[in-house]
């Protein structure tokens, strides 16, 4: 009786896993933007995906939910997803990825729609130097 040789089976299975370990910590999400550079400690809450709102130079506003990520949406628009996403969990990290070009004033009009949105807190993403 014949069997079935699953050996070259494993090896795929193996190339794949390895493959996919290495292409993982090099996805990134977000809108690329140029962002400030500085010292800081990295968030404490590394158990959930944050959620990531990005502020191009130009003052478009991006989330990072689902396919329509590259999708320019208003202010309004984006509280309200916002709004949404807090009410189902509560304690998600809100992180805002501004581009060192932005005015000041607008990052901290995001800044303030999420917390109206209820965010209790929200972070700005920096690179470090």
């Amino acid at each position: 009786m014949a069997e079935i040789n699953v050996v070259p089976y494993i090896d795929v299975m193996l190339v794949l896993l390895i493959i996919f370990m290495v292409t993982a910590p090099m996805l990134m999400q977000g809108v690329k933007v140029d962002l400030p550079e500085a010292n800081a400690d990295p968030v404490d809450n590394q158990d959930s995906e944050p959620l990531i709102i990005s502020i191009k130079s130009s003052g478009e506003l991006f989330l990072n939910l689902g396919s329509g990520e590259d999708q320019s949406l208003s202010l309004a628009t984006i509280k309200e997803r916002v709004s949404v996403i807090m009410r189902r969990n509560p304690k998600k990290p809100v992180l805002v990825w501004g581009d060192r070009a932005v005015p000041y004033g607008e990052v901290v009009t995001l800044m303030v729609a999420l917390q109206e949105a209820g965010a209790p807190s929200v972070g700005l993403v920096t690179e470090n130097p």
